[in-house]
């Protein structure tokens, strides 16, 4: 059940399905990582809820025009028809995984967040994100942020200027260490790479952990059956560049071709 492509998998940045990749990605690096932990520190799923803005939607509503005595209410009658909307805010679940430290009360090391959709986008999301990016920023632990969206803007603490300074890159893993905050470590890829190995720091004396993120996102890919899901015979969305939409479909056209039992899909 291997990917089409040897990084990220543009099309999962579908806005039907991101959401749900984002959820079975979390716990596939706490799994992937606590063994590597073990014994002195313990990964965590944490989840905070952020309340979207009003979406609006027009309801299926059926307007009673007759009144009690069956005649046609004369004021309802003559008026002419509305467009009804209804407005209705819209609750999400973001997790995020966190390593404690079992030797020293469960205080929080290290935090690892997925960026969503939300996050980078103007509204009530990027700004709940950036609040809670703060107060962590604030605290005496890590910070890991893994950026795997083409669009909307970045969310890291760190000036335009400084990202323009960097190799271009399509997807981004900052690494902020406690307590060099004026220190980022950046892990760019473009769409055609292999998504990185990041080093997650712990406690000194102790070293680093190492995180696949390409081995994460394929296993997150695979257990959710996504080579059945998505719609790889339309084109991308988000739009790619017609450059890289060519590469794409040729990507794909060699993985149909694959032979059979390797799982991918007939789309």
């Amino acid at each position: 059940m291997g990917m089409p492509f040897p990084g990220m998998d543009p099309y999962l940045e579908h806005p039907i399905l991101w959401e749900g990749f984002h959820a079975r990605l979390i716990p596939v690096i706490a799994n992937q990582l606590q063994p590597r932990l073990d014994p002195r520190y313990i990964t965590s799923i944490e989840e905070r809820v952020v309340v979207e803005e009003p979406q609006y939607r027009i309801p299926d509503v059926r307007i009673e025009q007759l009144s009690d005595t069956g005649k046609a209410n004369v004021a309802v009658a003559d008026a002419d028809a509305a467009v009804v909307l209804e407005a209705s805010p819209i609750e999400l679940r973001q997790k995020r995984i966190e390593i404690l430290d079992a030797y020293n009360e469960l205080k929080l090391v290290a935090v690892i967040e997925v960026i969503s959709p939300t996050n980078k986008s103007g509204g009530d999301g990027r700004r709940s994100y950036l609040e809670k990016q703060q107060e962590i920023l604030d605290r005496e632990c890590h910070l890991v942020e893994i950026d795997l969206l083409r669009n909307g803007e970045p969310v890291f603490p760190i000036a335009a200027s400084g990202l323009q300074g960097i190799p271009p890159f399509t997807f981004l893993t900052c690494v902020h260490r406690w307590p060099h905050r004026a220190r980022f470590e950046l892990y760019p890829r473009l769409l055609r790479q292999r998504l990185p190995r990041i080093s997650v720091p712990l406690v000194a004396p102790d070293p680093d952990v190492l995180l696949d993120l390409q081995v994460a996102v394929e296993q997150a890919y695979q257990d959710g059956r996504y080579h059945w899901r998505l719609k790889y015979h339309e084109p991308c969305q988000p739009a790619l560049s017609d450059a890289d939409q060519g590469w794409a479909d040729e990507q794909l056209r060699r993985w149909r071709e694959q032979p059979p039992g390797n799982g991918q899909a007939a789309s």
